[in-house]
């Protein structure tokens, strides 16, 4: 809106912002937001449906399963991660009245269609000192398979940060936002909105709406209910996929849908 003009700085070089060894075709989304210290918070998905317990080392050393953080113009990079423990986390955003980090995570596959539940999550703290689960918890509570009959390290189990939502199975829940503008009923303000993909391999389809997500006195969820479907018919065919929600600048929500291949804008006029 400002110039036609835009120049692309690499901050971190292709290479060196996970190991080369780790380079998947699984969980490659790299969800970016500025945090209110004017650093660029990173999620990195784990490429592993469940990865194996040597690789947790690297993992939280680096930042894969979790989130990192690093200064945001070329120089002192000054790089830290701030959250392990995530599988696979495709949105997240700072809450504007107190600054907390909320994401998103989407949870473990092959373990049925009713289990594990998706997860919306609130940061109890920045850095590798919380741990949000993952491998040993496949969503929610619900134990992974791979290490259902281990017992959770103790350097794990006294930094756990549970999830403030667990969501409905597989239903892929992705870009979240709060909301800050005024088009909307006074109750949406700074209230969550998220976006749910759907399934990819559910028998039976779920997802495909857009959620809201309103927080109570003290900043944390209190309720969750859809906001937009219609995406899913009856018979079960998705004729759209959401997969992102932003704001525009009217307080209108847009929303992304990679189906259809369209962009949505959901308006509001008051009586």
């Amino acid at each position: 809106m400002e110039s036609p003009d835009t120049v692309a700085i690499p901050i971190i070089p292709q290479g060196e912002l996970i190991p080369v060894e780790e380079e998947s075709y699984n969980h490659t989304a790299r969800v970016c937001a500025i945090g209110p210290d004017n650093k660029l918070y990173v999620s990195m998905g784990q490429p592993f449906n469940v990865a194996g317990p040597d690789k947790y080392p690297l993992y939280d050393e680096v930042g894969i399963g979790g989130m990192i953080r690093f200064n945001r113009f070329p120089g002192d990079l000054d790089r830290e991660v701030v959250a392990i423990g995530i599988r696979n986390s495709v949105g997240h955003a700072f809450n504007p009245k107190d600054g907390s980090l909320w994401f998103t995570d989407n949870q473990v596959d092959g373990m049925g269609d009713e289990t594990p539940p998706g997860e919306l999550n609130k940061a109890c703290a920045l850095g590798s000192d919380v741990w949000y689960g993952h491998p040993y918890y496949g969503g929610g509570s619900v134990r992974t398979g791979e290490y259902k009959d281990q017992k959770i390290p103790q350097a794990y189990a006294d930094k756990y940060c549970k999830p403030q939502v667990e969501t409905a199975a597989h239903a892929a829940d992705l870009g979240m936002m709060f909301y800050t503008g005024s088009m909307f009923p006074k109750k949406y303000k700074n209230a969550i909105f998220s976006a749910q993909h759907g399934s990819w391999n559910a028998i039976k389809p779920r997802g495909a709406r857009v959620m809201v997500t309103y927080l109570d006195g003290k900043g944390n969820a209190a309720k969750t209910e859809p906001f937009a479907e219609g995406w899913l018919t009856d018979m079960g065919t998705y004729l759209g996929r959401p997969v992102d929600v932003q704001q525009y600048i009217d307080g209108s929500l847009l929303v992304s849908d990679d189906k259809a291949g369209v962009v949505y804008r959901i308006s509001y006029e008051g009586p």
